[in-house]
């Protein structure tokens, strides 16, 4: 799945949508702790976390994540959103907990399906 087939999805809000959007997507990656994700986020992944400001944006340009999804309704704030624009960085939003989100983009890429009912 592609970052561009993610967000055509209409599962996510889109916040920005940045270049790439033809990256493969090859894993998801959770984690709200920026010096963790700096060091293992691994590239080309869809990295869900609650954490939204200008270091996430930083963080996932240093591990060449190939999105950022916000869980649990956070936003983006007023100057993370335009570094997005500026550094082409694929944001896009969920309403639903971390582990929901997360659990729902594997299957998404793995093509496998928990038969969970919402």
């Amino acid at each position: 799945m592609t970052v561009k087939e993610l967000a055509d999805t209409k599962k996510y809000q889109v916040v920005n949508l940045g270049d790439g959007t033809e990256r493969s997507i090859g894993k998801v990656f959770c984690c709200d702790l920026l010096s963790i994700a700096m060091g293992r986020a691994p590239a080309g992944c869809a990295w869900v976390t609650v954490m939204g400001n200008m270091n996430t944006l930083a963080v996932a340009s240093l591990a060449d994540a190939a999105c950022v999804i916000l869980a649990e309704g956070m936003e983006l704030d007023g100057a993370a959103k335009k570094k997005a624009a500026e550094q082409g960085i694929t944001v896009l939003a969920s309403e639903r907990p971390v582990f929901d989100t997360a659990l729902e983009i594997y299957e998404m890429i793995s093509g496998t399906a928990s038969g969970k009912k919402d």
